[in-house]
């Protein structure tokens, strides 16, 4: 059984690979975000369970370190702060929590990262869709087809799959790679002050 999920996640990775297309939206997405980080804009990145976990994550890389130490980045994980999750889903509702937090954090031309393996949560969804009408950039991390949170985001990262647990296998490297060339283009650029 467990070769037989090695070769599933090896077939994916394969495709994944093989998707030139993907590969060309993914080396974008490295750009606009350095292009952000670079002159202080905030990058938020949020997801829901699994997708939580893939966002903290992303979140330690940037801010701390992924290889090389550098300077910190000014990046936030809405799913971090339990203070305000619990409040808002306890006053007001769950489906908005990480919109909530878009409108405390947005700068026009930041970046909004959501992460959904079936594109079809609602908070992500909202969350993508209160920061493209606040100005900001916004990027989907998610499965085959991107569900309903594609309407509302500039890059769709869809992985070949329709499991959630080879999504998520599929999300890892994608995510990495970001970091580590976005890290590799903050740490040649010349030190600026904000």
């Amino acid at each position: 059984m467990f070769k037989l999920q090695i070769a599933e996640t090896q077939k994916n990775l394969e495709l994944l690979s093989n998707n030139d297309r993907l590969i060309k939206i993914i080396d974008l997405v490295v750009s606009e975000i350095f292009n952000a980080l670079s002159t202080g804009l905030p990058l938020l990145v949020f997801g829901n369970g699994g997708s939580a976990s893939d966002a903290l994550h992303i979140t330690g890389e940037l801010v701390g370190k992924f290889k090389q130490t550098r300077r910190a980045l000014n990046v936030i994980c809405l799913n971090s702060n339990v203070t305000v999750i619990t409040a808002w889903a306890n006053d007001f509702e769950f489906d908005t929590v990480f919109s909530r937090q878009v409108e405390a954090h947005s700068k026009p031309k930041g970046i909004c990262w959501g992460i959904s393996t079936s594109g079809n949560s609602i908070s992500v969804t909202k969350a993508l869709k209160r920061a493209k009408e606040l100005g900001m950039l916004t990027i989907l991390l998610t499965g085959q087809d991107g569900g309903k949170a594609k309407y509302f985001s500039d890059y769709k990262i869809n992985v070949p799959s329709l499991d959630t647990a080879r999504i998520q296998e599929l999300h890892l490297p994608i995510y990495h790679y970001i970091c580590e060339q976005v890290e590799l283009k903050v740490t040649s650029e010349p030190i600026r002050d904000y």
